[in-house]
């Protein structure tokens, strides 16, 4: 074949956010040296035609690469390839991601306008499967592929995790990060970053578990400094989010970053592991805050010991030990942002009661904590809470088209449960929910002033403290008015 050009695509994540950087197809277009594009469905309002002009740019062999997240992305994502399809029949179609790497034979064998398949970190997988449609070879040998051949799934694996140093540097230069600027509760002038690949556990009601298998591989502390440095200097930027799986592996990398950046006068976000954290120095905490570290998010999970070793959590997380954490923190002024998954089988309606009660603890700990709550939502990952999940029946869609609809793709964003958790238990979640965004507005709404925080807080007052949930009508009004965003949905 011709060498022609590639378009990388990135679906739109959600409605009504300021977009945020590709990284992923950044490093993807760092390795390739085919003629490439980017579309950002957050960024055109037609993402049929932008993607339809990017194509006709190129001659040759054109590949259209998909980066899918389960949920909004997936949503446009299967409509849309369908529709390229149909326009440019010899375009070859690859997705990659979260859900095609998930869940790629289904892919394969459903969703016929995708005709490969990247399983996992496609950094090396991808301009190899370039060189093969170039040079006319077979590409069954690369690892991290799946396609179908003689109407059946064939696969090569899933790709090994490579490490940052070994990649080239992102291509920053070659678009304009300025539309992705955006105003956060960190500052007025936020982009967000990924200094590593993976994590180190393997807590299997996580989705990083099926992406980067327990692997954690870093980009260099001097490389981070070097980066943010640069983005300080063309974008004048005041504020970072990590996007890293999790930031704060190692406490000496840490420090070394924050050390690098204090003269920058940023401020940023990390998400982290309660149990690594709290065996951190004070020396080390008090030199991030220094830095500028604001938020770290913690994966708290549950009020539940129990339910913390189901969920496989290194084996050595509990309640006592997030308690720990949030007020040691509040000493620094760090906020903890604390997210719990909740609806745990075996016992979904316990660990749901259990787990509503902890969060009072924790906000007695620690009233700065920002509350993430989640429902649970079965991963890929074998272990105690999948097999449980699966022995009340559990099972996942046989065909891309079924996550589209609308109890997938609520279940993609853990905002819906299934049948093991009564009615009833849903709407207590949600109730209780109401409550504690009124009584503990967020803080990371940048657009939710003073007087309405205090306003929310004193509706919200008797309730909070009589442990009265059921029918919050006048929260839930208030909160419309003020068109109130809870953590994760506030674009931060």
């Amino acid at each position: 074949m011709t060498r022609g050009g590639v378009v990388l695509w990135n679906p739109r994540s959600s409605l009504g956010r300021k977009p945020i950087v590709p990284l992923a197809l950044l490093s993807i277009a760092a390795g390739i040296d085919w003629p490439w594009a980017i579309v950002d469905s957050n960024l055109v309002g037609d993402p049929v035609a932008a993607l339809e002009a990017a194509l006709r740019a190129f001659t040759g062999t054109r590949v259209l690469a998909v980066t899918v997240m389960p949920g909004p992305q997936l949503r446009e994502a299967l409509p849309v390839c369908r529709e390229i399809k149909r326009r440019f029949p010899d375009v070859v179609v690859v997705w990659g991601g979260y859900f095609p790497t998930q869940h790629w034979e289904v892919v394969t064998r459903t969703a016929e306008c995708v005709d490969v398949v990247a399983r996992g970190h496609a950094d090396r997988t991808f301009p190899a499967l370039l060189a093969a449609l170039e040079h006319g070879t077979d590409f069954g040998r690369i690892p991290g592929l799946a396609w179908r051949s003689a109407g059946s799934v064939r696969t090569s694996g899933r790709a090994e995790v490579p490490h940052p140093r070994d990649l080239p540097p992102l291509p920053l230069e070659a678009i304009d990060l300025a539309p992705y600027v955006r105003r956060t509760v960190l500052g007025e002038r936020t982009l967000g970053y990924s200094s590593s690949y993976g994590c180190p556990f393997r807590c299997n009601f996580c989705a990083v578990v099926t992406m980067d298998s327990a692997t954690w591989k870093a980009q260099s502390a001097e490389g981070v400094v070097a980066m943010l440095r640069a983005l300080k200097a063309r974008y004048d930027i005041d504020s970072v989010e990590f996007y890293d799986n999790n930031f704060f592996v190692s406490e000496s990398r840490v420090a070394a970053i924050a050390r690098g950046i204090a003269d920058l006068g940023i401020r940023w976000w990390g998400e982290g592991r309660v149990d690594t954290l709290l065996k951190w120095s004070d020396e080390t905490l008090a030199l991030a805050a220094r830095s500028g570290l604001h938020m770290i998010f913690l994966g708290a999970e549950s009020g539940s010991a129990e339910t913390l070793a189901r969920m496989d959590k290194g084996g050595t997380l509990t309640p006592a030990d997030t308690l720990a954490l949030v007020a040691r923190l509040d000493r620094f002024q760090i906020i903890p942002e604390c997210s719990f998954v909740l609806g745990n089988p075996p016992d979904p309606e316990a660990d749901l009661e259990g787990t509503l009660a902890f969060v009072r603890t924790v906000k007695s700990a620690n009233p700065r904590t920002e509350i993430i709550l989640y429902l649970y939502s079965p991963e890929p990952v074998p272990g105690e809470l999948l097999s449980a999940a699966q022995e009340r029946g559990f099972r996942y869609p046989d065909s891309v088209d079924a996550w589209l609809s609308p109890r997938w793709r609520e279940f993609a964003q853990r905002r819906t449960a299934h049948s093991w958790l009564r009615p009833s238990l849903r709407t207590r979640l949600k109730e209780f929910e109401r409550v504690l965004n009124a009584y503990h507005p967020t803080s990371t709404d940048p657009h939710l002033a003073g007087p309405m925080r205090v306003l929310l807080r004193g509706l919200a007052a008797w309730r909070w403290h009589g442990r009265i949930y059921r029918l919050p009508l006048e929260l839930a009004f208030a909160q419309r008015m003020l068109r109130y965003q809870r953590p994760e949905t506030s674009g931060f």
